[in-house]
């Protein structure tokens, strides 16, 4: 584990040394589950120029949201803080832009901060000294921008054009101080559009998730949801582009959903690829941080189901990948890529950017950094459960909180009535079987939810 240390630490004592403190580029995508970038293992993309990013770098296997949903999952990751501290429950909510974000601390200790693309907060973008952001959700194709304030269109594909928009902000970048730059894209957000290049991609048909056909036995949450593949809900993420959908069967609409998902993540797999060409021409190559992640995870057809919202696994889990430059002294090794399975949480983000930096982190953040993991380190009083809370009623996915250790999950569902949900996730990584209520399960079912109110009073939540 010690050899850990190469992957940032060496990076940040080279800086030190020289009185620098490290560049900080942050890829965020919006719904790019982990499933969907091939250093997980998953099998149904290739993913090279973020894979580049794990093998040089550490990837996080259990890396958390707080909050599955597109705003508030944003609003955590820029202040530290759990949804009911910053203000966003629910995409309904603006974002208070007086508060405090890891982006102003770092602007008001010397870098400069800049955002291009997706910024879906419903405020103004604040500490920043360039922004350019999507209004909204933003569109696919010809999107407009609002850049300092001033509405623009450009031409073209959304991903290509933020790519481009960041790439000219890098290569133009001629100032002494270190800089952070968000670079965040709306895909792959529904509606999945992609750029006629790729119309040949994936033409293969994706093997149908073992658990597709799900019959929801003894989990009624996830009966109700309207968010499945073969529902009229589903369809109206086509109907502005075909009319009456043009698949009769839940598998064959499967295909197609795939099919464009994937090529907006064969997009943005392209645009790691171009920034890292222009990162590593450039003088800050030896001097940067790269972080790639996504706001939450998405369901690939697992339990039938496409979109987040859930606590289930693959709408909880997000991918995250650190990246430090190598230093290049002479005679020091490569390294390869590292896996860190500790829990780590969206909370966690804005902290360890700061530790990064060097900079302190308030106390009132709520997060913890995960630097020493970078480091090598095993911290033996690191986190060994998480709580999660979702507040919106949409698509008959109402709130719900809960608990997962590394072993156990806990959902409480509080609409459209109240039920629970247990799972083993050793013995049912799919989380098929509701052990709930069960005469064996009272005593672990019991220190769970002690455990639970034990981390919401933790957090302040009441």
């Amino acid at each position: 584990m010690r050899n850990l240390a190469f992957i940032l630490i060496l990076l940040l004592a080279a800086c030190t040394s020289n009185n620098e403190q490290p560049n900080i580029l942050f890829f965020f995508s919006d719904d790019h589950t982990s499933q969907a970038i091939s250093a997980y293992g998953d099998g149904r993309i290739e993913t090279p120029n973020i894979d580049r990013l794990a093998e040089e770098g550490v990837l996080f296997e259990n890396c958390f949201c707080t909050n599955a949903i597109c705003a508030p999952s944003r609003a955590v990751v820029l202040t530290g803080k759990y949804s009911h501290l910053n203000g966003v429950k629910d995409n309904s909510l603006p974002f208070d832009g007086s508060q405090q974000t890891f982006v102003k601390i770092l602007k008001n200790s010397g870098y400069r901060t800049a955002i291009i693309g997706k910024w879906h907060l419903k405020s103004e973008p604040t500490g920043f000294d360039y922004w350019q952001v999507l209004p909204g959700q933003g569109k696919y194709f010809n999107p407009d921008f609002i850049e300092m304030g001033e509405n623009i269109t450009r031409e073209g594909y959304v991903t290509d054009i933020i790519t481009e928009q960041a790439a000219a902000w890098i290569e133009n970048y001629n100032y002494d101080e270190p800089f952070c730059l968000l670079l965040h894209h709306k895909a792959p957000h529904a509606d999945w559009e992609w750029p006629d290049e790729l119309k040949d991609e994936f033409i293969d048909e994706f093997p149908l998730p073992e658990n597709f056909h799900d019959d929801y036995q003894g989990r009624q949450a996830a009966a109700y949801s309207r968010l499945k593949v073969d529902t009229a809900q589903w369809n109206i993420h086509y109907r502005y582009r075909f009319g009456d959908y043009p698949y009769k069967n839940p598998e064959q609409m499967y295909q197609r959903y795939m099919n464009d998902y994937m090529r907006c993540i064969r997009a943005v797999d392209n645009s790691v690829g171009r920034i890292m060409e222009v990162l590593d021409k450039s003088r800050f190559a030896d001097n940067t941080v790269v972080i790639y992640s996504s706001d939450q995870g998405f369901f690939l057809g697992e339990h039938g189901l496409y979109d987040k919202r859930f606590m289930y696994e693959e709408s909880l889990r997000m991918p995250l990948i650190v990246k430090g430059s190598r230093h290049k002294a002479e005679g020091r090794r490569r390294d390869k890529g590292k896996r860190i399975e500790h829990m780590v949480l969206s909370v966690d983000f804005a902290p360890t950017i700061l530790d990064i930096a060097g900079i302190e982190i308030p106390g009132d953040m709520q997060g913890v950094s995960f630097l020493p993991l970078l480091s090598g380190e095993n911290p033996i009083n690191w986190r060994t459960s998480m709580y999660y809370h979702f507040y919106e009623n949409a698509y008959d996915i109402g709130e719900h909180e809960g608990i997962r250790t590394h072993q156990h999950k806990l959902i409480h569902f509080l609409y459209p009535e109240e039920s629970w949900e247990l799972f083993d996730l050793k013995k049912d990584p799919g989380e098929m079987s509701n052990i709930f209520g069960g005469n064996s399960q009272k005593e672990l079912t019991s220190l769970l939810i002690k455990k639970m109110d034990s981390l919401k009073a933790a957090v302040n939540y009441h």
